[in-house]
């Protein structure tokens, strides 16, 4: 925990805004304003996206709160990993007996890091706090950074949301027969075949808007959903009427998704990252200041590296996207129409998102121990690589034996490969991975040349040429592995409420009077379809085999056990393009033997020429479990990125990406 400063030596810093501000309409117009930060509810909402996961920078609160122009600072410290760990492990100290004094709050512990240097900057600058940070142990974490703030002789309020553990109320459910399909492949939890054991759900931003109007400056979530803080401080901020202005709420729930992975959107992963170099070890975090009709223009942090232009907004927009419609506890929002224009260096207008009403469902990420795994690997060199590869795995098979019916999985990639006439010996080193998984963990063992370890290492002095093993043999001994499970849960089954400690009050949080059922399944409720007149692909000229990537741009990332991924160019004649070539059966094409045979949606958004696919179960399980490299669906992108096409010559001749 960061030492706490003295008053004097904290630098005082204006309350008032540093530059002039120009409140951008929704029709691209400008209107300039006080140069004094704005009474709530007039002008836009700033907002600054401080985190994206628990390893983001540790400034980014202080950098906001000190420095820069900003209402409400957000951040983002869960996915679905930390919730299985810290899920899991809050239900280890519960079976043990341990009382709240003696457990360890399971949540981030270097939140407090990021949160304590700027709690004075925030009092004096009168900036709130929202942040999904509390994972496992919301009301906890609240009370240590209470406790903080009353060491530091401040005043800050600090509210925390509950509800989003459901762990019981999924229990209820299924003893009445509730079937808790999954979202990517539909089978029913009773079929799992493994014990859950935790459960949260999703919730809105609705509770932190509460929050903020009773007073509160900070607010401390567990599972709320990725963009509802954002989505919170904008209801909060412009008075939005829940049940009825989605169009707003939408808008808000884009802001919120284009910031909450905070650098992500700045240049982070961003296709074109060549032309961001200079800085890259410092990119921006991002700003959004969105209006009273829902519109915004996101910025970045000034003096910062990277840059927030269309492309790069375009870039994070189709990340971790599901299809047409993007779903939330307070609101559905419509992509098909999203539009964005640059208007400065730095600043980019976003409009035309489409509210519909909420569902009547809400995500629950389901929790169970898996069982465990382990890896080892072997360094292939040189020629006949997947030859040496069949060889290591005829011997490592023949002495697993018969406990190779004790593995659930046995899997051998060989990844990478040997360049012609290579320039090193490592550039001609590849890597021979064996992973498995077990219920049992004795067939693993513990390493020290016994089980797994032993089969993999016993016939190495009978190894083919050019074959070696790693020096890190702690890969091979074993460790526990979680499986997730993602399903819908009621929202009126949640018991959403704000907790405010400093008036011991608690403010329940219903869903909105205007819910929806929108069906079963996530899959069930969008719309996919081929592009419509699409343009003869010999009408571009003459073409010259090239990767896809140098002309197009692009993102991908994971839901569960679905993977995303959404492709976008710089110009209009190269939409016209892209739209008629990514078809369905040319995605299948592409993707080769990743192919896994399911479903595979696709649909378009004109305005930023962007094409999207969503491929069903296409990852191994979810990142905890998954027997990949790409567990996440980072990666999947830029494979197909690197897939060869017949790109037309007069792309190419404009400069790759």
């Amino acid at each position: 925990m960061a030492a706490t400063r003295s008053a004097s030596s904290v630098p005082q810093v204006a309350s008032k805004r540093q530059k002039v501000d120009h409140h951008v309409n929704g029709n691209g117009t400008a209107q300039v304003h006080s140069n004094k930060r704005c009474p709530r509810g007039q002008g836009p909402i700033r907002i600054g996206g401080a985190s994206g996961g628990f390893t983001d920078r540790q400034r980014s609160i202080l950098s906001f709160a000190r420095d820069c122009d900003v209402d409400v600072i957000i951040g983002d410290w869960m996915s679905e990993m930390t919730m299985e760990w810290h899920g899991v492990a809050k239900n280890d100290d519960i079976k043990k007996g341990l009382s709240n004094e003696e457990r360890v709050g399971m949540f981030d512990p270097s939140f407090m890091g990021t949160l304590t240097p700027a709690l004075r900057h925030l009092e004096e600058r009168n900036v709130k706090v929202a942040v999904n940070a509390g994972a496992s142990d919301a009301e906890m974490l609240a009370s240590l950074v209470q406790k903080e703030v009353t060491k530091q002789g401040l005043g800050l309020k600090v509210a925390w949301i509950q509800g989003d553990e459901v762990f019981e109320v999924v229990q209820r459910l299924l003893k009445k027969g509730e079937k808790f399909e999954n979202v990517c492949f539909g089978t029913n939890l009773e079929d799992w075949g493994i014990e859950p054991i935790t459960a949260q759900c999703y919730l809105g931003g609705a509770g932190i808007a509460e929050a903020f109007k009773a007073g509160a400056d900070i607010v401390i979530c567990g599972r709320v959903s990725d963009a509802a803080p954002v989505i919170g401080s904008a209801m909060w901020w412009h008075g939005w009427d829940r049940n009825s202005q989605f169009d707003e709420i939408a808008h808000s729930l884009i802001a919120g998704h284009l910031i909450e992975c905070s650098t992500y959107v700045c240049g982070g992963y961003y296709s074109a990252f060549k032309s961001l170099f200079d800085g890259c070890e410092d990119i921006g975090f991002p700003i959004a200041a969105i209006n009273a009709d829902g519109t915004f223009v996101l910025e970045k942090e000034p003096n910062t590296g990277g840059e927030m232009s269309v492309g790069t907004a375009t870039s994070q927009l189709l990340y971790e996207i599901q299809g047409p419609q993007y779903y939330g506890s307070d609101v559905v929002a419509v992509l098909e129409g999203i539009e964005m224009i640059q208007l400065a260096k730095d600043q980019v207008l976003v409009r035309g998102v489409k509210g519909n009403p909420p569902p009547t469902t809400t995500k629950v990420g389901i929790t169970a121990r898996g069982g465990w795994q382990a890896e080892f690997h072997y360094y292939l060199c040189g020629l006949d690589l997947k030859q040496k590869a069949e060889w290591t795995e005829k011997q490592i098979r023949k002495s697993i034996g018969k406990d190779v019916e004790k593995y659930s999985l046995l899997k051998f990639s060989l990844n990478g490969w040997s360049q012609e006439d290579p320039e090193n010996q490592d550039v001609a080193t590849v890597d021979l991975r064996i992973f498995v998984q077990t219920k049992d963990k004795s067939v693993i063992g513990a390493g020290n040349m016994v089980g797994f370890q032993r089969s993999c290492m016993e016939n190495f002095l009978s190894s083919c040429p050019g074959a070696s093993i790693e020096n890190d043999l702690r890969q091979s001994a074993p460790k526990e592995y979680f499986e997730y499970w993602g399903a819908l849960l009621p929202q009126s089954e949640v018991s959403h409420s704000v907790e405010l400690p400093w008036l011991q009050k608690s403010i329940p949080v219903p869903p909105s009077t205007a819910v929806k059922d929108y069906g079963k399944f996530y899959d069930t409720r969008q719309w996919s379809y081929e592009t419509t007149e699409p343009v003869d692909l010999a009408s571009f000229g003459p073409t010259t085999r090239a990767p896809l990537g140098y002309v197009v741009l692009g993102r991908s990332g994971d839901k569960s056990s679905d993977c995303n991924v959404g492709f976008f160019t710089r110009h209009d004649d190269e939409w016209d393009w892209l739209r008629s070539l990514m078809t369905i059966p040319r995605m299948k094409q592409l993707l080769g033997p990743e192919y896994n045979g399911k479903d595979i949606d696709r649909f378009e958004i004109p305005a930023i020429r962007a094409v999207h696919f969503m491929l069903h179960d296409h990852l191994d399980r979810s990142w905890g479990a998954s027997s990949t490299y790409d567990g996440l669906g980072k990666n999947l992108c830029e494979y197909i990125r690197a897939k060869h096409v017949d790109m037309p010559n007069l792309f190419l001749r404009r400069g790759r990406v």
